[in-house]
């Protein structure tokens, strides 16, 4: 009930959507990255409706950073972010996880093909800076942020994974290799420094701790197999 169905100059759809209890935010990547299988399920297209609006606004030159936004503006114009929200590896893992979601359903990858210069700009951001993040939001972003957050690492390894899969699927067979092989020795290297006894850290640097590691879950669902079973 809080989204709209628009349309680009060009006529491409685009989808909007709105945080209802927090600020006002459209287009969230985060709120966005949830909802994903629902359109999914019923029509790719609006799954690439979803998407459109933030590689719009990342293609446009407005936004200048090498990391996914966390959003478009708030309701009901989006203008693009006034002040930055601090989720640069959770939004970049969760949008090449999309774009690998969508290209698995759709059988192909143009839709990446189209956007590859981008993908590949936060593929290596999640190289450079995902295998032990700095001092951030996630998703949880009740808990407020965290430095050294092992899910959050999860997450892009993950999303260094998808691109391998992407880059496969478009026939760049030295690029796939690269990062997927890439992705496997940084869950060989996560696991030995998230592991305490019987169970994964909440953060690498903290004993004690736990946390569900649900960002693992694509590499089920695309069949990635990056981690051990």
């Amino acid at each position: 009930g809080a989204s709209k169905l628009d349309a680009d100059p060009q006529g491409n759809p685009l989808f909007f959507t709105k945080e209802n209890f927090s600020n006002g935010d459209m287009g969230t990547v985060d709120v966005i990255y949830p909802t994903f299988p629902l359109p999914l399920y019923y029509n790719s297209k609006l799954a690439e409706a979803i998407l459109n609006p933030i590689f719009y606004y990342c293609e446009s030159g407005h936004w200048t950073r090498p990391y996914s936004p966390h959003d478009m503006g708030t309701y009901p114009i989006a203008n693009g972010r006034t002040e930055e929200e601090g989720m640069p590896v959770e939004e970049t893992g969760n949008m090449l996880a999309m774009v690998a979601a969508l290209a698995q359903d759709e059988g192909n990858a143009s839709y990446a093909e189209k956007h590859w210069s981008v993908l590949s700009k936060w593929a290596d951001y999640l190289l450079e800076n995902g295998m032990d993040p700095e001092n951030q939001l996630t998703t949880d972003d009740f808990a407020g942020p965290s430095a050294h957050n092992a899910n959050l690492s999860a997450k892009a390894i993950m999303g260094i994974a998808c691109y391998g899969r992407l880059a496969e699927m478009l026939g760049k067979k030295d690029l796939a290799k690269e990062y997927t092989d890439t992705a496997r020795k940084m869950a060989t290297q996560w696991m030995a420094m998230a592991k305490e006894g019987n169970h994964y850290k909440l953060t690498f640097d903290r004993p004690g701790t736990w946390s569900l590691k649900y960002n693992l879950v694509w590499d089920k669902i695309l069949n990635l197999n990056i981690f051990p079973k």
